[in-house]
């Protein structure tokens, strides 16, 4: 028989962050494009928007919905609205008016705070949105369509901070968040994230084999605020007293480089493009690069030579890999001890794979039945994760949290993506279950086409499809945007190029040339569209 121990039972709560962010580190910044404070300011502040949220008749469960950039504005939000015990919805403004429309509904959001450009798009959904009682504008910006429009700094001017004991106690399984998928296979789904999760993911990736962050450093997001929580950043550095550095709407790399540069940016994070469109202004030192240890990429796998590219300039690129449904981040790709000390060549090509699952978390590959697979590096599976801040189910206030049950079944996370795990945890994504090419009976991962391909110096952005054949069922087809100034590489010199670096029969039997390859909202690519605009393509 067991015996309990006799320890307290303290809640793990955002609150525990933000009695951080207000004390301890306290001399902390957050700079953002229209100036800068320290976490005590931003802090003194997020007691006001407290105030201010409550008097509009925010209370415990209501959700409140953000729609804007990487701002201080919007990192208020995110600590104001779940210290009321309220849910913080951070809406994706790269999706489409009838997805936005759909969120915002699904949610029930009965307050939304919006960046002052983006007022025009809600204006035009407006008319669907029974829930919202309140417009509130972060910066300057109007439209007669939104009313009541308040504005965000003139409610935290004109409320009284509320001290820290007046805020209500919450539990620590109680929502903190809402933030719904990209909706690659259909209308977005929400995720719903608990105090408890935010505060365990925050710690996880907090520690040195994680993201490993720690007060002298300075981060820089890049990564939008309204995806996946920002990756968690905005919870993971003030708990370590990281400073925080938000780069606006501006992601080109002339503004990323200026903001590295000038505000000695430590660590990034941020989807591949924004690395490689990067990398030329880097090489040509047009950017005074010597503060930037590491850069953490996600949203889709990196290319080997973009690793070796930053390598080279004496930048770390580490991969990380997670979902909407993961907290977001669940695993990162450090080389491990059997790694280290053999050749370069090994370490990155070890980095340019998925890693190991993040403590607190577990991960396994299954068969099509369900059925576990050895961890014997060769069998692939679907990749199945679980763990505290992995979602059970996806949001649903209708129906009681039962949309999308087929991928949660036995405590377990389907995440639809197919890998291969060796003993020691050590796993590879091969692709995307829906992304692999079947040919001839035989599977063709598209992301390692991809990557390969990547490594072309012709060759600025590529996605890998499966087209119809009639010999071999599928085959895979390479669509191409060509590097400025170059010529298209054509299918031989793909061929050619790619010969000695994957099987032969490979090969693509295609290229395809566009001048933009379709991508999500998040920025990955949209291989749904591509597949509809090749659907009238056959192959031999």
């Amino acid at each position: 028989m067991t015996i309990p121990g006799l320890m307290q039972a303290t809640p793990l709560t955002i609150h525990d962050i933000f009695h951080r962010l207000r004390t301890v580190y306290a001399d902390g910044e957050v700079v953002d494009v229209e100036g800068r404070r320290t976490y005590g300011e931003l802090a003194e502040r997020i007691l006001r928007l407290c105030a201010a949220l409550r008097d509009l008749g925010v209370e415990p469960g209501d959700r409140v919905a953000s729609f804007g950039f990487n701002s201080a504005r919007h990192l208020e939000l995110y600590y104001a609205v779940p210290l009321l015990g309220a849910v913080l919805h951070t809406v994706n403004v790269r999706l489409y008016e009838d997805q936005i429309a759909s969120v915002i509904d699904h949610a029930g959001d009965k307050v939304v705070f919006a960046d002052g450009d983006q007022l025009d798009r809600l204006a035009e959904v407006r008319p669907k949105l029974d829930s919202v009682e309140t417009w509130v504008r972060m910066g300057a910006g109007a439209h007669p369509a939104l009313s009541p429009l308040l504005d965000h700094d003139e409610l935290i001017a004109h409320a009284a901070p509320l001290a820290p004991s007046q805020l209500p106690l919450v539990p620590e399984d109680a929502a903190s968040g809402l933030c719904y998928t990209s909706g690659t296979t259909g209308m977005p789904k929400g995720v719903l994230y608990s105090h408890r999760a935010m505060w365990l993911h925050a710690m996880a990736t907090c520690m040195a084999g994680g993201i490993g962050l720690v007060e002298a450093d300075r981060v820089l997001p890049v990564v939008p605020l309204f995806h996946a929580c920002g990756w968690g950043l905005p919870y993971s550095a003030p708990f370590t007293g990281a400073e925080l550095v938000l780069h606006g709407a501006d992601s080109s790399p002339e503004h990323l480089g200026r903001i590295i540069e000038t505000e000695k940016v430590t660590v990034a994070a941020g989807v591949p493009t924004i690395w490689k469109t990067l990398l030329p202004l880097l090489r040509r030192g047009q950017v005074d690069h010597g503060s930037l240890r590491m850069v953490f990429v996600g949203g889709s796998a990196s290319p080997r030579a973009l690793i070796e590219a930053y390598d080279d300039l004496g930048i770390e690129l580490l991969q990380v890999w997670g979902m909407t449904e993961t907290g977001p981040l669940a695993c990162v790709s450090r080389p491990r001890r059997r790694h280290r000390g053999v050749d370069r060549d090994t370490e990155i090509e070890v980095r340019a794979r998925t890693g190991t699952i993040l403590p607190g978390l577990q991960a396994r590959i299954v068969d099509e039945a369900g059925a576990e697979l050895a961890q014997d590096g060769d069998q692939v599976g679907e990749l199945e994760v679980r763990g505290p801040w992995i979602a059970s189910a996806y949001y649903d206030p209708g129906t009681g949290h039962t949309a999308g049950a087929d991928r949660f079944h036995d405590g377990w996370l389907r995440t639809g993506d197919v890998a291969a795990m060796e003993p020691d945890g050590y796993f590879r994504i091969v692709d995307r279950s829906k992304d692999l090419v079947k040919s001839g009976g035989e599977w063709i991962s598209s992301v390692e086409l991809e990557g390969q391909l990547l490594a072309h110096p012709g060759i600025a952005d590529v996605a890998v499809v499966g087209v119809r054949s009639r010999k071999w069922d599928e085959r895979p087809v390479a669509v191409i945007v060509p590097e400025p100034g170059n010529p298209a590489p054509t299918l031989d010199d793909v061929r050619a190029f790619l010969a000695g670096r994957v099987a032969r029969w490979w090969l693509p039997d295609e290229v395809v040339v566009v001048e933009e390859i379709p991508k999500t909202s998040v920025g990955k690519l949209d291989k749904k569209v591509l597949r509809a605009q090749l659907d009238t393509m056959e192959l031999p």
